[in-house]
């Protein structure tokens, strides 16, 4: 999938990879793709509520060797 910007929270607990991800999302412009890396397993949740509760769009999630891999589209 294409996106036009990485966010790597690989090693953090929660809450920060939403943080950083909403850091990042402020960045950006809408439809803007956001990829975020993640070692998490509660960010899986984390990242479907916080697509529920901002309306930024959840594409994509995927796992891959302990390592979790989700495309947020900007609103």
């Amino acid at each position: 999938m294409n996106f036009d910007k990485e966010l790597d929270a690989r090693g953090l607990n929660c809450p920060l990879p939403i943080l950083r991800c909403k850091k990042s999302l402020t960045d950006m412009t809408t439809g803007q793709v956001l990829r975020i890396l993640a070692t998490d397993p509660g960010s899986v949740k984390d990242f479907q509520a916080f697509s529920k509760q901002t309306g930024n769009e959840l594409l994509a999630s995927e796992t891959a060797s302990n390592e979790f891999i989700f495309f947020m589209k900007k609103k």
